[in-house]
């Protein structure tokens, strides 16, 4: 019934088994309220179920297969499977005492995503960072972390970035203000050594990077960073990631998504070609 990517984590695996229940339930003309009632529940569990928000009992989905009709083994059985799967710990669970619950689903979203498309005015993305000036971001943001709390959550982001340089690699599609690659943030040394990265980075076939100069002036994005994550899987659909300084938002309506697709577009636009990002920053290594 589900064709469903075997990395991504739970994340991924709740989000196509409730949009699955989802249809199911629509199908038989069944409301909220009484699937809820069906399982114990309420109508709200069932819509975070749906929008795979919350873990599966396997009891539960199983009540719910039976409330929509679906009796025979061969079809149960794969979604039952998918919600016991749906519950195993992502790689990222090993650092649950350094990271936030909602930085889990973004995890989780980003390990399945085939195409990830940033913009980025501050900082270098995660996933492009030198582990040197990850720790002066991480510095930067936790001040008050010790050293191994730092270096931990230094680990996720090179753990992450490990996929991105393995065969068969998602496409990244980096946009960045000029103001990131010009603050010397970390100092000289560890600046120069991520420029240097940023350029064996953009050499990568599945890397795209630009930069948007600043005699660009204003543009579509200013109003902050994003990342727009797109999945092979016909299941799920785009998701916008905007993270703020306690929490974050995850976008999926169409128009949402349609709105942030154009101001992306209109940033590559903008910015200098792909093809001249090299010529770039080489220039702005040398005035470092």
């Amino acid at each position: 019934m589900i064709d469903y990517p075997r990395r991504g984590g739970p994340t991924v695996l709740r989000i196509l088994l409730g949009a699955q229940l989802r249809r199911l339930r629509e199908a038989r003309g069944i409301s909220t309220e009484q699937a809820g009632y069906e399982i114990r529940g309420s109508h709200s569990k069932i819509s975070r179920m749906e929008l795979g928000r919350v873990g599966f009992k396997e009891r539960d989905v199983a009540d719910l297969l039976t409330l929509y009709g679906v009796s025979d083994p061969a079809e149960r059985a794969p979604l039952l499977e998918l919600a016991k799967e749906a519950n195993t710990p992502g790689w990222w669970h090993r650092y649950g005492d350094v990271l936030p619950s909602w930085f889990e689903v973004y995890l989780g979203l980003e390990e399945a995503a085939s195409l990830l498309r940033t913009y980025e005015l501050q900082f270098v993305p995660g996933l492009l960072q030198t582990e040197d000036y990850a720790r002066a971001v991480v510095r930067l943001g936790f001040s008050e972390a010790s050293e191994e709390e730092v270096e931990r959550r230094v680990q996720v982001r090179t753990t992450r970035q490990k996929r991105f340089v393995a065969p068969g690699a998602p496409t990244l599609w980096a946009v960045l203000d000029e103001a990131v690659v010009r603050r010397p943030l970390g100092g000289r040394d560890v600046m120069r050594r991520q420029i240097q990265h940023l350029i064996e980075m953009s050499e990568l076939p599945n890397v795209t990077l630009q930069i948007v100069p600043f005699g660009a002036g204003g543009h579509a994005a200013a109003g902050g960073p994003f990342t727009i994550l797109r999945f092979a899987e016909p299941g799920l659909s785009d998701v916008v990631y905007l993270e703020q300084l306690t929490s974050a938002l995850y976008l999926d309506k169409p128009t949402d998504v349609d709105t942030y697709m154009r101001a992306m577009n209109n940033l590559c636009i903008t910015a200098a070609r792909p093809d001249d990002t090299g010529r770039q920053l080489s220039r702005i290594l040398s005035e470092l």
